[in-house]
């Protein structure tokens, strides 16, 4: 008789699987870490289009392009692990949309920001239940966008949006220590391609907004294996963990050019080692903040571009539709 209240090993004995090296290359070669290709003040190519979802009020995709380095590795893979990975997120708008009757009245638009990691976008797996660092992302993303929309408009009504991660940055290189990296440095690279994805994503859903906003992310990084206190950390914009061997601090932010604003700062590390030059009069942060910015920059050129297609869109479909009445 079987037994019902547990679950039965196979009839016959197994062998444990046999993976091969991580790290190493098929001539048995370690895995070189991967190099920064671009310039300190290139951003990465961006990839941005809305309106990927029908079902939902606006919607956008999000994907920055891998590193020449991880391009040429996935071409010809000499591992069985790429790397770095890639930044690729999918964003969705919904409403704006009555509140529940049981909910108190509100004279201003209730915003409310989901952040869910999907469960292969990183390396370490990811839960159906949110975790902490999910919530932090969606609280930093509320605060971005409550700058930005212009919420007295829609009394009593709620707008939900839900960022999906499909691919995540690495916090470090896989071949680096655990405890190498002691923060998470990828976070902020999520949490500016989740800025810039719901700003397209609230204009393709046609919300009134004050401007565009989108995400830059700015840091001091330290590629000396050396351990010379001496060596200045280099301020670089836009850049991917994976490719530094240190990071000594990281600033992201949420910007408006049209108004010249900043409705959300985020700022982690040291940056009193910071450099700027013999002519600079700023200040470490202020720095930091200034590199942010132009990255901020950069992408909301791309963003102006897919929400003008965007807008085009919709002028043809509106034009299309009374022709056809």
């Amino acid at each position: 008789m079987t037994d019902r209240r547990r679950i039965n090993g196979p009839p016959s004995g197994t062998r444990p699987a046999v993976f091969a090296s991580l790290l190493k290359s098929a001539s048995g070669a370690p895995t070189e870490r991967p190099q920064r290709q671009r310039q300190s003040n290139e951003l990465r190519k961006i990839f941005l289009k809305t309106g990927l979802i029908p079902t939902a009020s606006g919607s956008s995709y999000v994907e920055f392009e891998p590193s020449a380095s991880l391009a040429a590795a996935r071409s010809s893979p000499k591992s069985l692990v790429p790397p770095s990975s890639a930044l690729k997120l999918a964003c969705t708008v919904h409403g704006p949309k009555p509140l529940p009757r049981s909910a108190t009245f509100s004279p201003n638009l209730v915003l409310t920001t989901h952040v869910k990691y999907a469960p292969f976008a990183a390396r370490k797996r990811k839960g159906h239940i949110r975790d902490a660092s999910e919530r932090d992302l969606g609280v930093h993303l509320e605060t971005a966008l409550r700058g930005v929309i212009i919420a007295e408009r829609w009394p009593k009504s709620g707008l939900d949006i839900t960022i999906t991660i499909l691919e995540a940055e690495d916090d470090r290189w896989c071949g680096d220590a655990p405890d190498s990296h002691d923060a998470s440095w990828g976070m902020m690279n999520v949490l500016a391609g989740c800025i810039t994805a719901a700003s397209a994503a609230i204009s393709d859903a046609r919300i009134d907004c004050l401007d565009l906003v989108a995400g830059g992310v700015a840091a001091l990084v330290s590629d000396d294996s050396s351990e010379d206190d001496t060596s200045k950390p280099k301020l670089m914009i836009d850049t991917d963990p994976a490719e530094h061997r240190s990071i000594v601090s990281a600033c992201v932010v949420a910007y408006m050019p049209s108004r010249d604003e900043i409705t959300e700062l985020w700022l982690k590390g040291d940056s009193s080692k910071a450099s700027p030059g013999a002519d600079d009069k700023r200040t470490g942060h202020e720095a930091l903040i200034d590199g942010a910015v132009d990255a901020a920059r950069g992408a909301h050129s791309v963003l102006a571009e897919a929400v003008r297609e965007s807008a085009e869109r919709f002028i043809s479909q509106a034009v299309s539709g009374v022709s056809t009445q």
